[in-house]
């Protein structure tokens, strides 16, 4: 059965009068909505651990999900796990990631990371935030990926799609990743942080996409204070 797309307020939301409880409430009305038309959204980098993630995160700077996913099966077939990227010829690891564009700037990142998962970790991708953000080319996005996907913990990732959503749904009026993370988790209670940004992400693809959001088939049209606005250059 298809959903119903809510109808437009008359009036366009005024968000400069929005208070803290108001935002919340919308917050987890935006968060509703997109589990009823993205029930099953979850990370679009395939991977079968956190190791394998971590690497097909950083292959996806600057690169689609889609492209990774060709690449990765044959990279972790070869070099299955940290010790063996770190160990691993850098020329046979540009070939294997050469697709992902930006190839030999990925090659050192993946496997400095690898080198010191082998060496400081014992191999294993480690769950804390201080722990993930201290291997080489980590920031918080990426060990903020991994940790919600990957242990299954609270985190919201803030990438090109949340960042701009975020903005235009009016739920931070902030322009870097780390004060729009703080914002959206201060809205949403922590068990939702990781499926809303996943669902923020594939909403971002498929229906608010950056050159022109098709309005007309959102579900969220009357939550956001942007519909019937010109968008801004």
């Amino acid at each position: 059965m298809a959903l119903k797309r809510p109808t437009r307020r008359n009036a366009p939301l005024n968000l400069a009068r929005e208070r803290l409880p108001a935002k919340r409430e919308r917050a987890a009305k935006i968060a509703r909505a997109l589990a009823r038309s993205l029930p099953d959204a979850w990370c679009a980098l395939e991977h079968r651990n956190a190791f394998e993630l971590l690497v097909a995160t950083i292959l996806s700077a600057q690169c689609t999900d889609a492209m990774v996913n060709q690449v990765t099966p044959a990279l972790f077939r070869e070099l299955p796990t940290p010790a063996a990227l770190a160990a691993a010829d850098p020329a046979r690891v540009e070939e294997l990631v050469k697709r992902t564009g930006f190839f030999r700037q990925k090659t050192k990142a993946i496997q400095a990371t690898a080198r010191a998962l082998a060496e400081e970790h014992g191999g294993v991708v480690p769950e804390e935030m201080e722990r993930l953000t201290t291997l080489p080319g980590v920031g918080r996005k990426t060990a903020n990926v991994v940790r919600g996907t990957a242990f299954r913990l609270p985190a919201i990732f803030v990438d090109t799609h949340v960042r701009r959503l975020a903005v235009r749904l009016g739920l931070t009026r902030e322009d870097e990743p780390d004060r729009i993370e703080k914002d959206l988790q201060a809205l949403l209670p922590p068990r939702e942080w990781t499926r809303f940004a996943h669902r923020l992400i594939h909403h971002g693809r498929q229906v608010c996409v950056a050159r022109r959001p098709r309005c007309s088939e959102c579900v969220l049209a009357a939550l956001c204070p942007r519909v019937g606005v010109e968008r801004s250059a």
